[in-house]
């Protein structure tokens, strides 16, 4: 396998934490969209989704007044204060927030309420599950709990202490911080989630953090300080199907035809005009 200096063009990324932002909110707009969420655009290409029910609200903003890229806030009530409040800035990978993002989508497929209360029998530690089975280290401490994975390039904590709601909604303090990259400006990112953030939510996002499975990237799109750590392949071309096979052999068959026809002019004469008849022998 080449080295991943050596790779250009398209790539797979693995794992995902490394694989840096591809500055395009669809992945993660869709699923909310597919489930009916209501959309506003403004003139800065800012955009807005709201549910039906005016209780979840979407922001994606490439044009906002701080880092945040992503605010998403769930209400008691459409002119109700935040319950909650997620956000993602710049530099997150989409992937992680499209796990977030659909699981809302999911909720309001099922009509449910627990995309704002969050489910029955739901814990603080339920998030954190599947970050331990795929090996992360979890430490629990006094006043934080502690993930992170062997290479040690990405960071999950959870405050243990009870938090002032108000500072929270303000995005001064979190509960849940996420982040991943090696260390430097533009490599490292960030999420953030509120207490009364439904932890079947953030355990969505944790899953997609843990999973191995590779993301798609364009090799230049990676972060420079996280090829080194990262797992990068080249996107190899899909093999031809039979059909495929079948049709080149035509089109070549095709090709070969023309090419004989164009290269012997004569044969081409002699083929479609016949040669006109020898004059007569005159008798003296």
């Amino acid at each position: 396998m080449p080295a991943a200096e050596e790779i250009d063009g398209d790539v797979y990324v693995s794992p995902v934490y490394l694989a840096g932002s591809t500055y395009t909110g669809d992945p993660a707009l869709r699923p909310l969209l597919d489930a009916g969420f209501n959309r506003l655009d403004d003139d800065l290409a800012n955009i807005y989704l709201s549910s039906p029910d005016q209780r979840i609200r979407v922001g994606w903003l490439p044009e906002g007044e701080d880092d945040a890229l992503w605010r998403i806030t769930g209400h008691e009530q459409p002119f109700a204060p935040p319950r909650w409040l997620a956000t993602f800035d710049h530099y997150t990978p989409v992937e992680v927030v499209a796990a977030f993002t659909t699981a809302l989508a999911e909720d309001h497929a099922r009509g449910s309420n627990a995309s704002v209360h969050g489910r029955i029998g739901s814990n603080r530690a339920e998030p954190l599950r599947p970050l331990a089975e795929a090996g992360w280290r979890v430490a629990h401490g006094p006043y934080l709990s502690v993930s992170q994975p062997p290479d040690r390039l990405a960071l999950v904590t959870y405050v243990n202490g009870r938090l002032d709601h108000h500072e929270e909604i303000s995005d001064q303090r979190s509960k849940w911080t996420v982040s991943g990259g090696a260390s430097g400006y533009s490599s490292e990112w960030l999420g953030t989630f509120t207490t009364h953030t439904p932890a079947h939510l953030v355990t969505a996002t944790m899953n997609r953090l843990a999973d191995p499975a590779p993301v798609a990237r364009y090799k230049d799109f990676v972060p420079e300080r996280n090829r080194s750590a990262a797992r990068i392949t080249p996107v190899k071309p899909p093999a031809p199907s039979p059909l495929d096979i079948q049709r080149a052999a035509a089109a070549r068959s095709r090709s070969t035809v023309a090419r004989t026809v164009i290269a012997s002019p004569a044969l081409v004469y002699r083929t479609t005009t016949p040669l006109p008849a020898a004059a007569p022998a005159r008798h003296r």
